[in-house]
């Protein structure tokens, strides 16, 4: 259907909404001020509607993608401790799934990177912090501090991490 059409239409609809007696005809001259002003209205209040979601699930999105990478992360760190024994170190960071560490200990039968790609910051921009061990005294914790970029918040701005 046709933009032109489709608002027609709703003229139309409108015009029997706000007419239902019939006396004013569909072939007569457009709608009275006050109906466009309604149509007007109404169509602000539906595009308001859908900007207010997709905002809130833009944020939501963004959360969902930094717990993705994180796992990416860890099945990553994993497999380098299959292949070399050891984790990277907090100096090394997540950098020495890419690239062979120049900080002890470098592995000695290090070939090749485990990602094929540099690492990616985070949804809002912001690297992801590698730490050794981790507060649950893991081997490592990987964390992303959110929108703000500090630690702590809460909603949009609270921490994402790999221990939790």
């Amino acid at each position: 259907m046709k933009p032109g059409v489709f608002i027609k239409s709703i003229f139309s609809l409108l015009k029997h909404l706000i007419h239902p007696d019939n006396s004013i005809k569909d072939n007569e001259a457009g709608l009275t001020f006050m109906e466009t002003i309604i149509v007007i209205s109404i169509i602000l209040l539906v595009a308001g509607t859908v900007t207010i979601t997709a905002i809130s699930l833009l944020g939501t999105s963004r959360v969902a993608v930094a717990k993705t990478q994180i796992d990416s992360f860890k099945t990553a760190i994993e497999t380098y401790y299959l292949k070399y024994h050891t984790y990277p170190t907090q100096e090394q960071g997540l950098d020495a799934l890419r690239r062979k560490p120049s900080l002890e200990p470098v592995p000695a039968n290090w070939d090749r990177p485990i990602v094929d790609r540099d690492i990616p910051k985070d949804p809002w921009g912001n690297d992801y912090m590698f730490i050794v061990p981790s507060p649950m005294n893991d081997p490592y914790g990987i964390i992303c501090y959110g929108a703000d970029g500090k630690e702590g918040g809460d909603s949009d701005n609270a921490d994402i991490n790999s221990w939790q």
